[in-house]
């Protein structure tokens, strides 16, 4: 069963703030990627694994996994694949590695330069191939603004 969007709001804001602190990942983006990946914790990828962001298990990962059903878009088509993603053992595990995944891929590098705006940030994740979805930036920047969750990202 998913949170209301303001009980989630208020129990990412405290980590994904540290995490920007610490990052330089906007607030804004880090609770509303949550909520599109997590379904405002209404997954039970998110529940039971603490997997808000959809996180998948490749050769660099060393801890848990856990196979689940998922949605990718190939060729403009939609299809249901089952993939190995990261399982953490708490919510806050989920969220530092988040951060982590995001900070130490090279391939993400270019969202770095929008610390102080979520959707530019949000964009740039998207064009880099972090979801298959072609909307994938679209609906968290709906999110960011529909909420309005520019006021909690702090200045860089």
């Amino acid at each position: 069963m998913s949170m209301t969007p303001q009980a989630f709001i208020a129990l990412l804001l405290p980590a994904a703030q540290a995490a920007q602190a610490a990052t330089g990942i906007p607030a804004s983006f880090t609770i509303a990627q949550a909520a599109v990946e997590s379904a405002w914790y209404g997954s039970a990828q998110a529940v039971q694994d603490y997997n808000l962001f959809g996180i998948k298990a490749d050769a660099s990962w060393h801890g848990a996994t856990q196979t689940w059903p998922t949605r990718e878009v190939v060729d403009g088509k939609s299809e249901t694949w089952h993939c190995a993603f990261r399982k953490y053992p708490s919510l806050a595990a989920g969220l530092q590695d988040h951060a982590a995944f995001l900070a130490g891929n090279p391939r993400y590098a270019p969202a770095f330069a929008h610390k102080d705006d979520g959707c530019a940030f949000a964009r740039e994740v998207a064009k880099a191939g972090y979801a298959t979805d072609p909307r994938y930036a679209e609906a968290i920047v709906a999110i960011i603004e529909y909420h309005q969750l520019k006021q909690y990202d702090r200045p860089a």
